[in-house]
């Protein structure tokens, strides 16, 4: 008998949960805020989520399902930041992943103070440890093997800023134990922080 469970996504998986972004996790989160043409400021996170390139360095996340405001809002203004969500702030991210109206701010239902970015025209989250603020460099609409074109868009972005807590720095080197950065599993409800203790060192063969 097989060890191994096999499935094609198109026929379904046969299990209780889908596997797919529970085997790819834990990811970090894709805390994004942006601010419409008419002023209405967003922020949602995004599982989906990650650093694409070094120099210029671009992060990138996928809108899955329908264009929702963050997509709509970074179309319009070509401009968002991400935000870190350490583990003081999972409350507050949470609160912003609920749907609401494009004229409500989620900054405010989830009682976040904004900061003014120093590039972009896109406000920060104040309580978090470290910002990049984007440019918009390319919206991709994605498509199946077989050309036909899915629900949902990967939004790349340049780094045109970042701005990190100086408490996070020790002799010049950023801390990434000190952020606290917490990730998305697989289920609906499964986020993971890191520690000391689950920390190794493994250097490249030279």
């Amino acid at each position: 008998m097989s060890q191994s469970h096999f499935y094609q996504p198109n026929e379904g998986h046969g299990l209780a949960h889908n596997p797919f972004n529970a085997i790819i996790a834990p990811r970090p989160i894709g805390w994004i805020s942006t601010k419409s043409k008419a002023g209405v400021l967003n922020i949602a996170p995004y599982s989906f989520f990650n650093a694409l390139n070094y120099t210029p360095p671009i992060i990138g996340f996928s809108c899955v399902g329908s264009k929702k405001d963050s997509l709509i809002n970074v179309q319009e203004t070509g401009e968002f930041c991400w935000n870190l969500v350490s583990q003081d702030l999972v409350e507050a991210m949470n609160v912003t992943s609920k749907p609401l109206a494009p004229n409500e701010s989620e900054f405010e239902a989830a009682g976040l103070e904004t900061v003014e970015s120093q590039i972009v025209n896109v406000p920060r989250v104040k309580a978090s440890k470290v910002s990049m603020e984007c440019k918009l460099t390319e919206v991709v609409q994605l498509k199946s093997s077989s050309g036909d074109m899915v629900n949902s868009w990967f939004i790349m972005g340049e780094v045109v800023g970042v701005h990190i807590d100086k408490s996070l720095i020790e002799n010049g080197v950023y801390s990434t134990l000190k952020s606290a950065p917490v990730s998305r599993g697989g289920g609906q409800g499964d986020y993971y922080t890191i520690s000391q203790e689950n920390y190794f060192e493994l250097l490249r063969p030279e």
